[in-house]
């Protein structure tokens, strides 16, 4: 899988790529590699791929590469030390599908990228291009670019999101009133389009939101169920390797089209910024010294925008707008994860910075991306972590 050189996103990251692994990290690292190949290999492959030998390489031109003749599979070292540990499984799986078409299908009178290898990919939501970083969509798609600096599958979906980006700029206004008339009519839209789109084939991806963990909060978890309930994509909390420092954490992925993953990658943000912030408040306004119930407080923010929204869901419904699942979306989901285990979470204890915390969140109207440092899953994003709309006309 070469990348061009002139690869932004890889030529930003150079030095770090540059930087050695020690020998203890890189043995580890090794090993992690092949714990996720044996994982993709059950789930996706039904265990019918042999053990190769897995080497780091230290090109910067080819991610990945697959190698009959030898039975190697490589991984380029500075992708690994640049790029997330998302990207990374993303090579792994490009790569696990060359291996499969070569020593299960046997096709070898095709290209390297011929139709058993894309059909292979489709089957398991795997990107099949043959150069470049991996991308999020399932088909790398060419459409118009909306607000959100993304580009989309056509123009329509473009629209729609450059509309949805207007209407949560109107909700910087002053007046309470005319702040909720217009995350109202935003929803709404939302809830519009996808009903209409539902007929129409879609193009599905995914994304990787927020800081890989080692700790998944009770936060975390509410904003997760949050945007999976009422912001149109499928999501899951998905293993992550930190190579530099040796750790296993924890990420969410979101699923869903392309405008719903930059609206809801936009929410995440927002809510992630503004929980924050309404912290910060709260200990000046109670002249708290300690973070001691910081945690506990965030879950009551998440907790009380989620009430929000359920109440506006039941105005929508009042309207005749009930969300009814993609099945389609689902299906794209499943081939990504073939085995999800679902886990119960009983939370932790309910104290005064819960309810707190609630009333907040009940009070929060999505509105403007506020100007933050970028973070790690929005950096690509103009250096805004949640900016997400165009500047003010001035």
């Amino acid at each position: 899988m070469p990348s061009p050189e002139s690869n932004a996103n890889h030529a930003n990251h150079a030095n770090q790529a540059n930087a050695e692994l020690s020998a203890k990290l890189e043995t580890a690292l090794v090993r992690e590699l092949f714990a996720v190949w044996k994982q993709i290999n059950a789930s996706y492959f039904g265990d019918a791929l042999a053990a190769p030998t897995i080497e780091l390489t230290r090109s910067q031109s080819v991610l990945g590469r697959w190698s009959h003749a030898t039975r190697t599979l490589e991984i380029s070292r500075p992708l690994l030390l640049s790029q997330p540990w998302g990207i990374v499984v993303e090579v792994l799986k490009h790569e696990m599908a060359h291996q499969y078409v070569s020593e299960v299908l046997g096709a070898s009178d095709e290209t390297p990228h011929g139709p058993a290898f894309r059909e292979t990919c489709r089957r398991h939501g795997i990107d099949a291009k043959a150069a470049g970083m991996p991308t999020s969509s399932s088909d790398g798609g060419t459409g118009g670019t909306g607000a959100w600096g993304q580009s989309f599958a056509d123009d329509r979906e473009a629209r729609v999101v450059e509309r949805i980006a207007r209407l949560l700029a109107l909700a910087e206004s002053p007046n309470v009133h005319e702040a909720e008339a217009a995350t109202l009519a935003a929803q709404r839209l939302m809830l519009k389009y996808n009903l209409e789109s539902r007929a129409i084939p879609r193009d599905y991806g995914f994304r990787h939101v927020g800081k890989p963990s080692g700790r998944v909060g009770e936060s975390d978890r509410i904003l997760a169920m949050l945007l999976g309930r009422f912001f149109f994509v499928e999501v899951i909390w998905v293993p992550v390797y930190r190579p530099a420092e040796g750790k296993r954490g924890s990420v969410l992925e979101i699923c869903g089209t392309l405008s719903n993953l930059a609206i809801a990658e936009y929410v995440h943000a927002f809510l992630t910024h503004t929980s924050e912030r309404l912290w910060e408040e709260h200990r000046r306004n109670y002249g708290i010294r300690s973070n001691r119930d910081r945690r506990t407080f965030l879950s009551g923010v998440m907790a009380g925008f989620a009430d929000k929204l359920a109440r506006e869901s039941t105005v929508h419904k009042e309207e005749g707008l009930v969300w009814i699942k993609d099945g389609d979306l689902h299906g794209y989901f499943r081939r990504r994860h073939p085995y999800v285990r679902n886990v119960r979470y009983t939370g932790t204890r309910k104290n005064e910075s819960f309810t707190h915390g609630r009333e907040a969140g009940r009070r929060i109207v999505l509105r403007r991306g506020v100007e933050a440092a970028p973070s790690a899953s929005s950096s690509k994003l103009s250096g805004r972590a949640v900016g997400l709309l165009p500047p003010k006309a001035r």
